[in-house]
């Protein structure tokens, strides 16, 4: 056997071997340890990036003519298919009934005015804002106390509400400050509770993805909505994660999401200029979504996300 054949028959098993294991990420991600760096669920944060790898594998299939190695790398970008060919039909249904605006203003940011305009053009009914500063929420007050007649904040996060606020409570993740709390807030004679959270954040370092205390924040803050005595509930806020990511399993069981159940697209909203993932969320049970989308970029870090519901 010559030495470019057998080059060859490696060169295609490597390109097989590829683009099954590539397969097997997609369909078993779940399987994937955190045990380890927390691969899991940085794995899952980024899952539909995933699918860039298949036209590359396709290529170098095609460049060999084999017809096995370019068949098992088509294999992915099937299962790919299959699991987000939903994402992009259009599923807008309508304006519905009440519409929430949700944004993670950023600490650092300075232009609170241009930023409010941009929410104040989606016409929103309720707006919630996390990552407050003391001095951002008095800003924001002195700009949405005119035009919303009910507000309630606890610590860094804040909503503003067209509808009377009947009741609200911080909830309390166990970590000193407050970055969640639930309001119920009546629209049109029924009353629909609103949980509003900033989790932590997560860090990519030399310790993996490091995700402990984001992972303790959303367990705290599942365990209050398990609790939750209404039937219709909105979460919205800086999750700090994809819905993809099994850490947040103990919210997105008893959640849907808004942009999944009434968006198009993956609706990525971090990192603002070149965003790469949905970290920001809005969901809901109990409601009909008619409606999601993501704003364009303010001067925040994060992009801004809308959701339409219907009773």
């Amino acid at each position: 056997m010559s030495r470019s054949s057998t080059g060859a028959k490696v060169y295609s098993a490597a390109v097989i071997v590829l683009s099954l294991l590539l397969a097997t990420i997609l369909l078993l991600h779940r399987f994937i340890p955190n045990r380890w760096f927390n691969l899991g669920s940085l794995a899952e944060t980024f899952l539909p990036w995933f699918g860039l790898a298949v036209p590359v594998l396709v290529l170098l299939a095609a460049i060999r003519r084999r017809p096995l190695a370019i068949v098992c790398a088509l294999l992915p970008g099937l299962v790919w298919f299959q699991m987000y060919a939903g994402a992009f039909a259009d599923k807008h249904v309508g304006e519905g009934d009440f519409r929430v605006v949700a944004h993670n203003v950023n600490a650092e940011n300075t232009d609170t005015e241009g930023t409010a305009a941009a929410l104040l053009a989606a016409e929103p009914d309720i707006i919630v804002l996390v990552e407050l500063t003391e001095d951002q929420r008095l800003a924001w007050g002195d700009l949405l106390d005119g035009q919303y007649e009910y507000s309630v904040a606890y610590g860094t996060v804040a909503l503003w509400s067209s509808y009377p606020v009947v009741d609200s409570n911080e909830v309390d993740l166990d970590l000193g400050w407050a970055r969640a709390f639930r309001a119920a807030v009546e629209i049109e004679g029924e009353q629909v509770a609103f949980y509003v959270a900033h989790l932590l954040s997560v860090r990519v370092n030399a310790e993996g993805f490091t995700s402990a205390q984001r992972n303790e924040t959303a367990e705290l803050l599942a365990e209050a909505i398990a609790d939750e005595p209404l039937d219709k509930v909105i979460l919205a806020g800086d999750l700090n994660g994809t819905v993809q990511d099994r850490a947040l399993a103990p919210i997105t069981y008893q959640l849907e999401s808004a942009q999944a159940a009434a968006g198009k697209g993956f609706g990525f909203t971090w990192p603002a200029e070149s965003p790469m993932a949905r970290i920001d969320q809005v969901l809901f049970r109990g409601l009909e979504a008619t409606g999601s989308d993501v704003l364009d970029a303010t001067a925040s870090d994060h992009r801004p996300v809308l959701a339409d519901f219907s009773f």
